[in-house]
């Protein structure tokens, strides 16, 4: 049997907050705010590089990738400095998916100045749920003009929807093949009932023929179940036949999937789910597809690469 993979690891999909200086609307006293995995109230916990470290011990992880946290949505420059100081203080993070509202007047001006800081790579705006056709923030005029911003300011977008939107999202990919689409928490899908899966892979199908898409494996938790290597292996399964190892990256969803796993347990749990594949496929799914997109900061040897996808990537069918 091929050993289990204990290479680095960068971490491409976690946050930090605390809770008794900042201001995270979603995560105050007395808010719970609708959220996939339910009632999240054991997150509500100051979370901080210190405790990630601790809950990582014993692990090859070397770098990690800060996703905004819903900060105070009046401030987003404000979350950027804040995780910049925590970086500078404690090594963590290396990278950063800054917040900004590309529908807003000021989006271009906070694009820029997102742009400015060492480690921000990408942004992040959830699309929302879907109006009644269908249709999210990603097929709205105003949040697409901002969306077309990215590339200028050499910012990849993060993209976290259910998997029932990502024909949004393709039509994102096509209309603006510059901007590096990354896929949050594999697409999201969902409650892995056979009818769920298959609607699931058909989306996930069309954007692996997009070669501006990678995809984060992160935040695959079901509501109401243990996180499982048997859950999650026909999903692992499809996402390295669709994208092979070179467009997919681990993502621990630390602390939010604390709910459901350790971090131990679910870095020993993603070792099992891809210890078939080849080596270098391994290394490249833990460690190499983050470091190419994210560019990270501080891990002993930087970086050189400019995010741009590989040549022997699935790009076409």
């Amino acid at each position: 049997m091929t050993p289990l993979y204990d290479g680095p690891v960068i971490d491409a999909h976690q946050h930090f907050w605390d809770l008794e200086a900042n201001h995270y609307p979603w995560l105050a006293d007395n808010t719970l705010v609708p959220h996939r995995y339910g009632d999240y109230s054991a997150i509500k916990r100051t979370y901080l590089p210190a405790d990630y470290l601790r809950d990582a011990a014993g692990h090859n992880v070397v770098g990690s990738v800060y996703v905004e946290a819903e900060w105070d949505p009046s401030d987003p420059l404000g979350e950027t400095r804040y995780v910049s100081q925590l970086a500078a203080s404690c090594g963590r993070p290396n990278a950063i998916a800054a917040q900004a509202w590309l529908d807003h007047d000021d989006a271009d001006e906070v694009l820029a100045a997102q742009a400015g800081f060492a480690r921000v790579r990408s942004v992040r705006h959830k699309p929302g749920n879907p109006d009644r056709a269908g249709r999210t923030l990603m097929s709205d005029e105003r949040w697409r003009r901002g969306y077309a911003q990215l590339a200028r300011h050499g910012l990849h977008f993060e993209l976290q929807a259910p998997w029932s939107q990502l024909h949004e999202a393709a039509r994102l990919a096509r209309d603006f093949p510059e901007t590096l689409l990354i896929v949050n928490h594999a697409g999201v899908p969902g409650d892995r009932l056979p009818d769920t899966l298959r609607g699931w892979r058909d989306a996930m199908d069309t954007l692996a023929t997009l070669p501006n898409v990678v995809v984060k494996v992160s935040g695959l938790c079901v509501r109401g179940k243990p996180w499982s290597v048997a859950a999650n292996q026909p999903v692992i399964d499809t996402l390295h036949a669709l994208f092979g190892a070179e467009r997919l990256m681990f993502g621990s969803n630390f602390p939010v999937d604390g709910m459901f796993v350790s971090l131990a347990g679910l870095l020993s749990g993603f070792a099992q789910l891809v210890h078939a594949w080849p080596h270098a496929q391994q290394r490249a799914f833990f460690h190499d597809t983050a470091e190419r997109v994210y560019r990270p900061l501080g891990l002993g040897e930087r970086s050189t690469g400019n995010g741009s996808l590989p040549t022997n990537g699935r790009t076409s069918r």
